[in-house]
């Protein structure tokens, strides 16, 4: 079926900018991607040519594709698409039965497993006034995205006590806001590894110590010296994986080694938008990473040793679920074991590949 027609070609110049920025990884940090993403479905959804939720659907996810593909590392993307396919779902059925999703989740396991959801033919019905709710419910999502980082930074309070030695690793900007903070009401000190060979560690440390926070900067090697005199780690995350792993910066495996040693908890701060469908399998972990220029690590020289080295500089690492304590979303804590209920509400089976 062919994608419905658009007014203008004015979205479609807008989608392929987006490509653009993300192939050229111009656009920094996972806020900022999944914001835009989402409004770029907005301006699908109210911009493009349809008349039943099938043929949105189609278009959403040929369109949504072609901006996943741009960037695999970035889950972001293909998570807002599974959103918004999720949204017209729920409004499409709400508008032909007249149920809403809690009614629909307290029919009995039985009766769910044997009626199953609409097949893609239904949603080929017209639905009046399915625009107007699933364009609602898109400002929603983004409201919920903007406010993510202050509701995951109100939880702080109940988490870090006074006197207590945090350690974190990079930069994230949720744990920068969630100690900040926590910083108003308690006193504790901040262990940051610098993150080389980025260095984000030693940004994040100088914005903690203008907020008045005592802050250590470490290199990463004095990570697991250290890690005895911690009570928590905090850090971010760039993805929450189906099995509620991590795609962290690199670094992060080695500090979690060195926590789950001393027994020191990990807590994860991370937006309910990083949640993925997808899983990262132990053996095949180099596809699931982006490389970089190795001139941080190495810097260029010739000879005859050095001809024959490859230098691999990875941006991320991934934590398994077992290294990880507790996450903490903008909706509140929740085990890694719980990540694959949470992924079964946010996202619909038929869409986890797009």
């Amino acid at each position: 079926m062919p994608p419905p027609e658009s007014k203008g070609d004015d979205l479609h110049e807008r989608i392929g900018s987006f490509v653009s920025y993300l192939k050229q990884g111009q656009l920094h940090g996972s806020y900022d991607v999944a914001f835009q993403t989402l409004q770029l479905l907005r301006r699908i959804v109210s911009q493009t040519r349809w008349s039943t939720a099938g043929e949105l659907m189609q278009y959403m996810k040929t369109e949504g594709k072609k901006m996943a593909s741009a960037q695999p590392t970035d889950s972001v993307v293909g998570n807002m698409v599974r959103r918004g396919l999720k949204i017209i779902r729920e409004e499409y059925a709400g508008s032909v039965s007249g149920k809403t999703e809690e009614g629909e989740t307290e029919e009995s396991l039985h009766k769910l497993l044997m009626a199953g959801g609409p097949s893609t033919s239904d949603f080929n019905k017209p639905a009046h006034g399915l625009k107007a709710t699933v364009i609602d419910a898109l400002n929603e999502l983004l409201s919920e995205i903007e406010s993510s980082t202050d509701n995951i930074a109100t939880q702080a309070l109940e988490h870090i006590h006074s006197n207590e030695v945090i350690m974190t690793i990079g930069k994230s900007r949720t744990v920068e806001q969630f100690l900040k903070n926590a910083a108003r009401r308690r006193t504790f000190s901040v262990i940051v590894a610098e993150g080389a060979p980025f260095y984000k560690g030693q940004e994040l440390a100088k914005s903690l110590a203008q907020d008045g926070i005592e802050t250590t900067v470490i290199t990463d090697s004095a990570v697991f010296a250290i890690m005895s005199r911690v009570n928590k780690v905090i850090i971010g995350t760039h993805a929450v994986m189906a099995d509620g792993g991590l795609r962290s910066i690199v670094g992060s495996h080695a500090l979690a080694l060195a926590a789950k040693h001393h027994s020191v908890p990990l807590i994860v701060c991370a937006a309910m938008y990083k949640l993925t469908p997808q899983y990262i399998v132990a053996y095949d972990q180099d596809s699931c990473n982006k490389f970089v220029v190795p001139h941080e690590v190495m810097k260029f020289s010739e000879g005859n040793i050095l001809s024959k080295i490859d230098v691999h500089n990875p941006v991320f690492d991934y934590i398994p679920p077992d290294l990880v304590n507790l996450c903490i979303s903008n909706i509140g804590g929740y085990s890694p074991s719980y990540v694959y209920r949470l992924v079964s509400e946010l996202y619909h089976a038929d869409d986890y590949y797009l």
